[in-house]
């Protein structure tokens, strides 16, 4: 187990960099609001490259001095150097998956001339991109005959991408360039080319600006310049609408779905054989999420939670498609219908029980028929089928479980293991429980408590919490290799399902969000409490961590509550809620806007960057972003940081890691993920007063010494 001292370790003395005010004050419906820092929302200029300069020596000093953290690194590498592949499809008859040998920056795409074949061929090898693995692939997708394949990618991490043909035969690629992409593009096959999705260029040198305006659809015709692509689809009326494309199995129909804000979706079909054929739309849902799953002879199969938060399947007769005709084929259920697929002409049905995975098999007209065996609480994920073939493949993980993919035959409902990821620590030390607790409001919340099947609930036992709660996003058992180093040396790792997500379905969603935001910082400071009452840590213990919208949630429950928390590591979070949507303002559907006089005032509320306040006891705090992030821009963490460190007057550092040529995430090498994980961990265990990290009782199998 960790070991403890009833003293502190050295406090590291810390001078911060100065920060220079401005007088800014904007009025927001008569309410004068400071932004003493609003200059650090210009990332070019001098003063702001000087100050994140001096804030990265600072932080870099810091972390220097802490003794461990070398072991710390040596024993991710450890951890995270096995080999993993991922769930294989088949595209013309070839089976293509994707293998990293353990250290790799990206996983490298392969392909077998059958399923049979013991041969193999490289057909995608990002890290061939860069030479400083800076280049991320962020999708690759094959044409339907398997002849071409169409990959994006990011460069330093950003949100926009640019796409790139290769011929499989040869291994070379074509001349096609495609620029102005959104990472949020499918790439949909149709014959000798594809539909995408495309942005008109950044104006005014706005290089990580999350704005987004004018999406269209396009075709592109393999072998031609981006020029000649051919307008499919635009509607000028909602400027930011964001489109996807994509095309039946068969190619006989092309599909648009439209997002309108950040819930409804306006669906189009188009008959690609019929040359005269428009795009017809078939339904406008404004105030709901419909899918579609397939499309068989004249009739839609839609995933939708329309009347139905949980989610149920209906069939939409296409000659007769108002939503008064639909009909129902999987009713809604208790449990949130998550995903369908069809496999060898039934329906493959994903739920999510108390937030793992179940998986139910139905006849074509929704008779139910079976369910799949599971090795235990986890996620089922990347279900790969065709509609006449019976064999699928699909991936099992957990918490302690890095993976397993197992080969299912439809017909007998029998799954076989395909591959089993060996990992490089002892899972079976550890376990999965699921507790439930109270939030203020007295709704009860569902947790994940990942521990060693030997811990002793004595409070001293330090815990990892994160959440997210934003955005209809299901918080699922994932496995993460570094979470090991709590789990191997007596740490427990919690999940709370946070209202705001979507594990509960949509109401549970909506019960997150604008005005109901609050819900979301209340069920995970009853989450944290929680596990100080039943004994599981206590306050001098604890670390919490999220990132992007669980940025956001570490900020906001730090003002809220900073008592409860020894460690508080925000991610890339949004700390501005007054200013967000002047970078990325498709998110206003999700948070409100300080454009609006009553949403404003909760904003303002809660805003992180609006709400630390001196004299309150602030936990150690580390915060981290990337000088490239165009999703949530750095200045909301450069704000945060800056704000933190002059109000805040205890002895906890306050340090921000800002890291270069990065993006919201993205663009990181393995090594570079590793040492951001190095930096963090270090910083928490140093702060949690651990010592001796790394030391396991003798009588332990565990073969970990840092």
């Amino acid at each position: 187990m960790m070991a403890f001292k009833e003293s502190k370790f050295p406090r590291i003395k810390i001078t911060y960099p100065a920060a220079k005010k401005c007088d800014t004050i904007d009025n927001y419906f008569g309410v004068e609001v400071t932004d003493p820092y609003r200059w650090l929302e210009d990332e070019n200029s001098a003063d702001t490259k000087i100050w994140i300069q001096a804030e990265n020596k600072l932080t870099a000093d810091y972390l220097n001095q802490i003794p461990f953290r070398t072991k710390i690194r040596e024993s991710l590498i450890r951890i995270m150097d096995f080999e993993k592949i991922t769930v294989p499809f088949k595209k013309g008859g070839k089976l293509f998956f994707y293998r990293n040998s353990g250290l790799q920056n990206q996983n490298v795409l392969f392909m077998k001339e059958s399923p049979e074949s013991a041969d193999e061929r490289v057909i995608l090898n990002p890290d061939s991109l860069s030479n400083d693995g800076t280049v991320s692939v962020i999708q690759a997708v094959l044409s339907k005959n398997g002849r071409w394949l169409a990959f994006s990618v990011s460069r330093y991490g950003s949100d926009w991408t640019e796409i790139f043909v290769r011929d499989i035969a040869t291994g070379k690629d074509l001349p096609d360039h495609l620029v102005n992409i959104k990472r949020n593009s499918n790439i949909a096959w149709y014959q000798e080319g594809f539909y995408y999705s495309w942005n008109r260029p950044l104006l005014n040198n706005q290089e990580n600006s999350g704005h987004m305006e004018y999406q269209m659809i396009y075709y592109h015709k393999v072998g031609t310049d981006q020029k000649s692509d051919s307008l499919i689809f635009q509607y000028p009326i909602f400027a930011r609408s964001l489109f996807f494309a994509e095309t039946t199995e068969d190619e006989k129909y092309l599909v648009i779905s439209q997002g309108i804000k950040s819930r409804g979706q306006i669906m189009y079909l188009k008959d690609l054989t019929d040359k005269k054929s428009e795009l017809n739309r078939i339904y406008a849902s404004l105030n709901y999420q419909s899918n579609l799953v397939d499309i068989t002879g004249n009739k839609l199969i839609v995933l939708t939670n329309k009347n139905a938060p949980n989610s149920n399947l209906v069939s939409i007769d296409l000659s007769n498609s108002p939503e008064t005709n639909w009909k129902p084929l999987i009713p809604e259920s208790g449990d949130l219908l998550n995903w369908c697929k069809i496999a060898g002409n039934k329906i493959i049905a994903g739920y999510l029980t108390d937030a793992h995975s179940t998986i139910k098999v139905f006849k074509m007209n929704g008779e139910f028929e079976s369910e799949l065996s599971l090795p235990g609480i986890g996620t089922v994920s990347s279900f790969e089928c065709s509609r006449e073939e019976p064999i699928a493949y699909y991936q099992f993980a957990s918490f302690i479980n890095p993976g397993m993919i197992f080969k299912y035959d439809v017909n007998t409902n029998i799954s076989e293991v395909y591959y089993q990821t060996r990992e490089n620590f002892d899972a079976g030390k550890f376990i999965t429980d699921q507790a439930y607790y109270y939030s203020k409001d007295s709704t009860k919340i569902h947790m994940f408590i990942v521990h060693r099947k030997d811990i002793v609930l004595n409070g001293e036992n330090p815990v990892l919490l994160t959440g997210y709660g934003g955005f209809n996003y299901c918080m699922t058992p994932y496995f993460s290799p570094s979470q090991i180093i709590w789990l191997e040396n007596g740490g427990l790792f919690a999940l709370p399902n946070l209202r705001g997500d979507g594990e509960y379905g949509e109401e549970w969603h909506q019960a997150g969000t604008k005005i109901l935001k609050q819900n979301v910082f209340n069920d995970f400071i009853a989450a944290a409490e929680y596990l100080i009452k039943e004994k599981y840590t206590s306050a001098e213990y604890l670390t919490i961590s999220g990132a992007s919208n669980g940025g956001l949630l570490i900020a906001a429950v730090v003002n809220q509550r900073p008592d409860l928390f020894a460690v508080a590591v925000p991610e890339v979070g949004l700390m501005d809620m007054l200013r967000y949507q002047r970078f990325t303002s498709s998110w206003t559907g999700e948070y409100g806007t300080s454009d609006n006089k009553d949403e404003f005032k909760y904003l303002n509320e809660y805003s992180p960057v609006h709400n630390i306040r001196e004299g309150l006891p602030y936990p150690a705090v580390f915060v981290t972003t990337g000088d490239h992030d165009d999703r949530v821009v750095p200045s909301h963490s450069y704000k945060y940081a800056a704000t933190l460190q002059e109000k805040y007057k205890g002895e906890n550092p306050v340090l921000i890691r800002v890291a270069a040529n990065e993006g919201h995430g993205e663009g990181q090498t393995i090594m570079k993920r590793i040492d951001e994980q190095t930096d963090m961990w270090s910083f928490a265990f140093y702060n949690m007063n651990i010592i001796d990290v790394g030391t396991i009782n003798k009588s332990d199998n565990l073969k970990v010494k840092w």
